[in-house]
């Protein structure tokens, strides 16, 4: 395997991060144990910030780009994978301090490997991609709280036309539970109706600053926003109830009070999906094979070509992308 193959870098220009399309081979990649040849990645918000200059991502140069990937091992030092198991990889620092997979093959360390779980193609894996296992881990952690109940009080989605919002409104909706998305686009209400959502919130006024408590209505909320949208939904969040929080879309700032925590016993749960232990990894992927509806990841994700990536990059942080774009490197 010495011929070429393209891969999405960032590169250093001029002090600072460029993206561009790189020739490689297979001696330029890092000396890991797993060789994996990919057929699969994703789009997400951190790669946009990446690939369009808005954001510095990569922490050292040159840097393969692309948080996941899904493909097939080829070869392996490690004697927990073979030639030909069916993998993917979310986070564990990929575009960030280690290369990604916008690439034909990777290497990379086996305890990043998580195997692909049974009834999921790699295509199918990567409609479901980072912001998909992001989503499975904040339900988790509600339930895991012991609030949130099927049929109880209203669970809420921020940013709900996104990755991370569509699967937690599709998951939670096939748990029995009451789902009301926050979003300000009302073209998405019927897409997000079709994934199970019941009600809608504009996002708008989630945004706007409110009461250190205001009147109660979530039993739980999955919030990929962060900032004033984040504190108004813990001080909605009914007594007990508990919000898990993963994103910073609308900033990294939390401008509230303690008072939700301390007079309603309102949890702030934090879910990292980078660096969480293989566990947690499983039993997410475990709760999106017994409960995303296939039918619903068909409508919430689109194929795109790896060619196609700088446009895409840009679409996704202005607000464009709706749903889940699959990456297919291969063209």
């Amino acid at each position: 395997m010495t011929q070429p193959f393209r891969a999405m870098m960032i590169v250093d220009q001029d002090g600072k991060p460029k993206a561009e399309f790189r020739d490689l081979t297979l001696a330029d990649l890092p000396d890991h144990e797993v060789l994996v040849e990919i057929s699969h990645s994703t789009l997400n918000y951190k790669d946009g910030l990446a690939i369009s200059g808005k954001g510095r991502i990569a922490r050292r140069l040159p840097m393969v780009a692309g948080i996941d990937l899904a493909g097939v091992v080829v070869e392996s030092r490690s004697s927990a994978w073979k030639a030909g198991d069916r993998v993917l990889v979310n986070g564990w620092g990929l575009s960030e301090t280690e290369w990604g997979g916008y690439a034909r093959f990777q290497r990379l360390k086996p305890q990043w490997l998580t195997r692909l779980p049974e009834g999921f193609t790699a295509e199918q894996a990567m409609a479901v991609g980072t912001a998909g296992y992001t989503a499975a881990l904040c339900v988790d952690a509600l339930e895991d709280w012991g609030v949130i109940q099927p049929g109880g009080a209203e669970v809420l989605v921020t940013g709900a036309a996104g990755g991370v919002g569509s699967t937690a409104i599709s998951l939670l909706a096939q748990g029995g539970y009451k789902v009301t998305a926050a979003t300000g686009r009302p073209e998405t209400h019927d897409y997000l109706a079709s994934l199970g959502a019941t009600g809608f919130v504009d996002r708008a006024a989630l945004a706007e600053k409110g009461g250190p408590l205001q009147k109660e209505r979530w039993g739980g909320a999955v919030d990929s926003v962060g900032s004033t949208t984040l504190v108004n939904a813990l001080a909605q969040t009914v007594y007990g109830g508990a919000v898990a929080a993963c994103g910073l879309a609308g900033g990294l700032d939390l401008p509230g009070t303690v008072m939700p925590h301390i007079l309603r016993s309102v949890a702030l749960i934090g879910v990292d999906s980078v660096m969480a232990p293989q566990t947690r990894r499983d039993r997410a992927w475990s709760t999106l094979a017994a409960r995303l509806d296939k039918a619903h990841l068909a409508s919430i994700a689109r194929v795109e070509p790896m060619s196609a990536l700088p446009q895409l990059a840009d679409d996704i942080i202005a607000g464009k992308i709706r749903g889940r774009v699959i990456i297919d490197v291969t063209a």
